[in-house]
Formats: C-alpha cells, structure tokens, sequence
C-alpha cells in the first residue's frame, strides 16, 4: 500500500509539475494566474494523494464503491474551490478552476498503473 502511494505521488507530482510550468510559461503568464495555478496544484496533489489512499483501500473489495468515492471526492472538491477556496485567497477564477481540473484529469490518468 505504501509503495503504491508513494509511487503515485511521485508520478502525479511530477505531472503536474511539468503542468504547473506549462500552464505559467504559456498560458497564464500574468502574476496573479500563475498564483492561481499554483494554489489549484497544491490543491489537487493534496486531494488526488487523499482519494488514491482511499480508492486503494475500498478498491480492493469494492472497486465501482472506490471509483465512485474518488469522483465524489474530486467534485466535492471543485465545488469546494469554485464557491469558498477561490474567493477566500482571492485568486483569479478563470485560471484556478480550469487548471484544477486540469491537473485532475492528467493525474488520474495514471492512477490506474498504480491501482493494481
């Protein structure tokens, strides 16, 4: 189980990183996108990390149970910033949702490698 976390967060690290820059470098290049983008990967690294463990726990016996929690725990999420997190930091709306959602959709892409 530990191994599998520490993998994932290594490879959904480093994902997202690459992201981060992409998004800052050719995207959002003003100052206060790049603060959202910024906020909106430590956000989704933190959930990402938090629903693996838990898909990798419940998956186990349950794996439609550990699908569906993910992606309730993933939305929950986006509501949660789009309506409290990003109006409390006083981010810019436009880049901190898109690239939330961005970097969610590339780190679950190799969720599965390490779900097995």
């Amino acid at each position: 189980m530990f191994r599998a976390l520490l993998g994932f967060t290594a490879a959904q690290g480093t994902i997202v990183l690459v992201s981060v820059f992409i998004m800052q470098r050719f995207v959002w290049t003003d100052a206060a996108g790049a603060d959202a983008v910024r906020a909106s990967a430590w956000l989704a690294v933190i959930v990402q990390t938090f629903t693996f463990a838990i898909a990798r726990l419940v998956a186990r016996q349950q794996v439609i149970a550990g699908w569906a929690l993910g992606i309730m725990l993933r939305f929950a999420s986006v509501a949660f910033w789009a309506f409290l997190g990003i109006k409390a930091l006083g981010l810019v709306e436009g880049p901190a949702l898109l690239s939330l959602v961005v970097f969610y959709f590339v780190s679950t892409l190799v969720e599965p490698l390490f779900l097995n």
